[in-house]
Formats: C-alpha cells, structure tokens, sequence
C-alpha cells in the first residue's frame, strides 16, 4: 500500500493471508439479533486473539460504537470478560439491546414468533408509532429484516425480490431470532446498556486499567461515504474520537476502513496499525485496518 501513503506517514504493516485462510463471515457464529452494516462477524476469530492475549485478563469490555454487539456478545459468552458495556446513540438500536437485556426479551420473542409476514402486514407495523420501547425494538428489528442490507438509516427501501425469489421472507428467521434472544436474555445481568455518547462513555471508563475498548466507528473519517448511508447517527469527530482513545489505561482495538487521513490520525498518537483481510457476504475479499497500542498478538 506504499502507493497510498502520504509524505512522511509510516507504512502500515500488511498482515494479509493466503485467500484460504481469510475469515469468511459464514463460517463464525451468530449470536446478534441484528443483520448490521458494517457488522464485525468477520473479526471475532481476530478479537480472539486479542482477548486470549491479554495478562491478565480484564474485567470489562467497552463497546462505545455497539452497533449489531457481535464482539460484546462473543467477549461475554465465551468468557473474556466478566461484563460489557453496550452503548448505543441510535434509540431504535438502543431499544433492541435495552429490551433483549430486560425481563420484556421473552415477549419480544413472542412477536417475532407470532408476526405473519406480508408485505401489507410489515408496511402496517412500520408506519405504526410504538408505543412502548418494546413495540420500538420489534419495529428496529422488522426494519434490520426487512430493508435491503439490513440499513436502518433513512433512505432505505424493502427487499424485493430476495434470496431465491423468497422476497420478504429471505431474511425473517423468527425462530433463530427468538433463540439469540432467548440466550442474551440469559446473561442480560453481564450487560449493561447506554443510551448515549460513546466517547463520553469511553472518558467515563478511561482510568480503569482491567478494561478493554473495542471501538468500530461509522467509517465517516477521510471522507468517507459509507457511515454516512449506512447509519443514521454517523456524525463523529474522529480527531477526537483518536484523542480520547489516547487517554485510555486499558488496551483497545479500533477498526477503521482504511484511509490514508486514518493512517495519519493513529500515526499521530503513535498507535500501531495493521491491514488485514476478510471475506464479505458476497465472498469478495475485501481489507480492513486494525489500529490498537500494540498489534504485536496478529504476529504468528
């Protein structure tokens, strides 16, 4: 990536892998009960590594950016963490996390299980003003299910045609959505949830040294377009966002699109940073930068 770099920024190790050996989303466990833009799936076999690297392990995970909560959820199950932090600022993805970590995740599964999809059906329930946070979570989630790629912000339009003609029906896995449920439902007294500020959040935790931050931004920095179209809340000052992160004791692991102003942003605070590879849901292999203290755990 020599050719990217601007004058004077260091060159970004390129930590790539046979194709063979690249991470295919299909292949790692789902555990969200959202299909996210953006979702960090593909990453889960890296945050292990970073986890099962640190000494000695931590006590809590912060997520500022939580998004569909895929590494929160792996962290907490899978034993990395005692407790995570989920904090979200959208309200609609707010409302999923807050119900499907309260005693209401039992009837949000009920009216995902009960819900027959049409598309007279979905349009009623999406032009309906929820009432309660629960009516809203299950409206967030009939939209995650229902919109092209899972987009939620607006501009977003219905699935047409589907997977194999399926339309409507292509993404709406009632009984898959109401067994995650049903399993975050379980630990919900390992997650706490925040409706809010992530950089805020990440101030309010950066003395604790037994804390770790996984932080995945909306990829707005440099320019770039797709936070902007993928997430209604994408505006982030990511100088900040780099500063605060500075301040941190415990360790953290960022994920930026890879951009040369990014580069230079963790150059900046002397951060260490890696491209690395992974498959997309189209199976197209795609690159990704990791940004953290130190990237030393990706060494085989």
């Amino acid at each position: 990536m020599a050719s990217d770099h601007a004058p004077g920024l260091i060159p970004v190790p390129d930590r790539r892998q046979p194709v063979e050996a690249v991470v295919n989303v299909a292949s790692v466990s789902q555990r969200s009960p959202f299909r996210y833009p953006g979702g960090k799936t593909w990453l889960v076999p890296r945050i292990r590594q970073w986890m099962a690297a640190q000494s000695p392990l931590p006590q809590l995970l912060v997520e500022p950016f939580v998004g569909g909560g895929i590494v929160s959820l792996t962290a907490v199950f899978e034993g990395y963490v005692d407790q995570a932090v989920l904090v979200e600022l959208d309200p609609d993805v707010h409302a999923v996390w807050a119900v499907a970590t309260s005693p209401e995740h039992k009837a949000l599964s009920e009216r995902i299980l009960e819900f027959t999809v049409t598309r007279e059906a979905v349009l009623a329930e999406l032009a309906s003003e929820p009432r309660t946070v629960l009516d809203r979570a299950f409206k967030t989630i009939l939209k995650n299910r229902m919109f092209h790629g899972g987009i939620l912000a607006p501009g977003a339009s219905l699935i047409k045609s589907g997977e194999q003609g399926r339309g409507l029906l292509s993404r709406w896995y009632p009984q898959t959505l109401a067994r995650r449920l049903q399993a975050i439902g379980e630990i919900r007294d390992r997650l706490t949830v925040v409706c809010g500020d992530g950089m805020t959040v990440i101030e309010q935790y950066a003395q604790a040294r037994n804390t770790l931050f996984f932080i995945d931004p909306p990829y707005t920095a440099a320019g770039k377009r797709a936070g902007r179209r993928l997430y209604r809340y994408h505006d982030l000052d990511h100088e900040r966002l780099f500063a605060v992160t500075a301040q941190v004791q415990g360790d953290f692991l960022m994920t930026y699109d890879y951009a040369v102003g990014v580069c230079a942003l963790a150059q900046a605070q002397g951060f260490d940073m890696a491209c690395v590879p992974m498959k997309n849901t189209h199976h197209a292999q795609v690159t990704e930068l990791l940004i953290g203290r130190s990237l030393a755990w990706l060494d085989p």
